[in-house]
């Protein structure tokens, strides 16, 4: 398993209304590439973290099967004494940014879509039940506009970002490739 460096761009905007649902799940599809290619550099902060080789690595980070649990991991083996200061702070840094990154990809993920193929207008409607004390509440719906467009483009600019910034740990730190 390696992940390549990525690079991404956000689809246009300016196609006929008939193809907006299409741009959407082409973007969508981008955001999925880009996250998952992002998230398996985690391996090689696993394995320079650890000190294991990156096989190792693999199983460890397979083995884990939710990024909250794959980013706690490196996040705790960062926070460990002998990790260098300089080390800790990048990784850290990095970690933080893809956490943010992953509300939007999950809210993405974990919904239904709806699109009017006349109008363009696409919709989410969220498939978490959220728990208030008297009651709850589940299925929230949003457009899906072009300022949420503009989020998922940027998002995936952002995960580029962050893949680039792991990547460069990993040769700075000599952590396994």
């Amino acid at each position: 398993m390696h992940a390549a460096r990525t690079t991404t761009k956000a689809i246009p905007r300016s196609r006929p209304t008939t193809s907006r649902f299409h741009d959407v799940l082409l973007l969508l599809g981008q955001l999925n590439y880009t996250w998952t290619n992002t998230e398996s550099l985690l391996i090689h902060m696993i394995a320079g973290l650890a000190k294991v080789d990156k096989e190792t690595a693999i199983v460890i980070f397979l083995t884990l099967n939710t990024t909250r649990a794959r980013i706690d991991l490196v996040e705790r083996l960062t926070k460990m004494q002998k990790t260098p200061a300089d080390c800790r702070r990048d990784i850290l840094e990095a970690t933080r940014r893809l956490s943010e990154e992953s509300k939007l990809r999950n809210k993405y993920n974990h919904c239904i879509y709806s699109f009017d193929p006349d109008s363009g207008r696409g919709l989410t409607q969220s498939m978490r039940i959220f728990d208030s004390r008297e009651e709850i509440k589940y299925g929230k719906v949003e457009e899906l506009d072009d300022r949420e467009i503009g989020r998922i483009g940027e998002s995936i600019q952002s995960l580029g970002e962050i893949n680039r910034l792991f990547w460069a740990i990993t040769e700075r730190y000599g952590f396994p490739k």
